[in-house]
């Protein structure tokens, strides 16, 4: 399943979830939620809880195409090395050691950390263990599939954390007010104009705060621009810390000229160590190059696929992922693609908040109404695309119960 998509299932499945009294029973509702979800490909699993003396993680449940084990099974963390390979790594796939799980036929495994990761010292080393553990079962296991579980892992510890630290935030006004004027300071001006380029862009933030931001990033000469455009998938506070931290790294990573795949690892490494309880940041980051081809290389970190207009073709292509998204897991690998602008070619980069939009009857905006939208006003200006499309989407969720952060970014060339 398609990152963004299966967090989004994982986000509805908990905002479906009955109010549970623990955060076990939260766990357990889930995951047996994600397991009846047959395009997640997961078959069953168990949930270890680490104990009060944080020295071993014992069985609490397990469900689905397992092999039953004893309840309560308790494994110690000293015995057990691939405990603090998860609290680095947060996802492995492992060889098990425990002769009682190898009896039951556990010969290789799965396991994803979620909830607290907490730290710990000892005379030759420092590691962190992860509250919960989720050993999972699939039918097929590859890197795809680190993926999901990356995705799973941080939504829930994010869905766990989030509540409490929300609550906080919303009895503070005045503070979310100063945090609100900090994170409108990071936006750039909405119009710019680059050699050949016009371009525009727009931010609506759902509450006081929120987790988009896009950026407009100048280098030491006037032979590049970078255009970033970026979404924190966690809310409010949360979602706006990470969004100025990653906003702040791509400043000083451009100004430092860093490699862009190199800059997306380094990114997304300081991510997974200064945000280890939130969710992922998804990031578009395009260079547009002042050359007569119209040049555009791109990464592509799990966000929504910007639409590419094509004025020689007349048809609306995507520009899919090259990467995964920030922060899951340390040591991501991150590609580049490139494309090249014509005269009166254009891209739409948008956030989740445009096609997720919804009306009173729960009906998404969607990416079909949004591709519609960029033909409709194909011959208008950067300025005057962004405006219209983000008035459409307006109007489409007036008076629909969901909404989140739309921001959308348009670059024409109209040279």
């Amino acid at each position: 399943m398609e990152q963004r998509k299966l967090y989004r299932t994982i986000d509805s499945i908990t905002k479906a979830a009955p109010n549970f009294n623990t955060t076990e029973e939260l766990l357990i509702y889930v995951l047996n939620e994600i397991i009846k979800n047959e395009e997640i490909n997961i078959m069953g699993g168990r949930i270890w809880k680490l104990n009060e003396s944080r020295d071993a993680y014992n069985l609490i449940e397990q469900f689905g195409e397992v092999d039953i084990i004893e309840s309560n099974y308790e494994l110690k963390v000293k015995n057990s090395p691939s405990f603090k390979d998860i609290g680095k790594n947060r996802t492995i796939i492992g060889k098990e050691t425990d002769r009682y799980l190898r009896t039951k036929g556990i010969n290789r495994y799965t396991a994803t950390g979620v909830g607290d990761r907490y730290k710990f010292r000892t005379e030759n080393e420092f590691y962190y263990l992860y509250e919960f553990l989720l050993a999972i079962n699939a039918r097929m296991i590859d890197d795809a599939f680190l993926y999901t579980l990356n995705i799973i892992s941080t939504t829930l510890s994010s869905i766990i954390r989030t509540r409490k630290i929300e609550t906080k935030a919303r009895q503070n006004i005045v503070e979310l007010e100063k945090a609100s004027e900090i994170q409108r300071s990071i936006l750039p001006e909405h119009s710019y104009t680059f050699q050949n380029y016009e371009i525009f862009g727009i931010s609506v933030p759902e509450q006081i705060v929120g987790g988009d931001f896009f950026d407009y990033l100048t280098t030491s000469d006037d032979f590049k621009l970078c255009v970033a455009i970026g979404d924190a998938a966690s809310k409010g506070i949360s979602a706006a810390a990470q969004a100025l931290y990653v906003s702040g790294a791509l400043k000083m990573g451009v100004g430092y000229e860093v490699n862009m795949t190199s800059l997306m690892r380094k990114i997304s490494d300081l991510v997974n160590d200064t945000f280890p309880y939130e969710r992922f940041v998804t990031l578009f980051f395009c260079e547009l190059y002042n050359d007569a081809k119209g040049l555009c290389v791109y990464v592509n970190a799990g966000h929504n696929s910007p639409y590419y207009y094509n004025s020689n073709t007349g048809a609306v292509e995507e520009l899919p992922a090259t990467g995964p998204v920030l922060g899951p897991a340390p040591n991501q690998k991150y590609n580049t693609d490139s494309i090249y602008i014509n005269k009166g070619d254009f891209l739409v980069l948008y956030t989740d908040g445009i096609v997720e939009a919804a009306n009173r009857k729960f009906e998404f905006f969607g990416d079909k109404r949004l591709k519609e939208c960029v033909l409709k006003y194909k011959e208008r200006s950067a300025k005057e695309m962004c405006e219209k499309i983000i008035q459409e989407v307006q109007q489409f969720s007036a008076r629909g119960k969901y909404s989140d952060d739309k921001t959308m970014v348009v670059i024409k060339r109209i040279k």
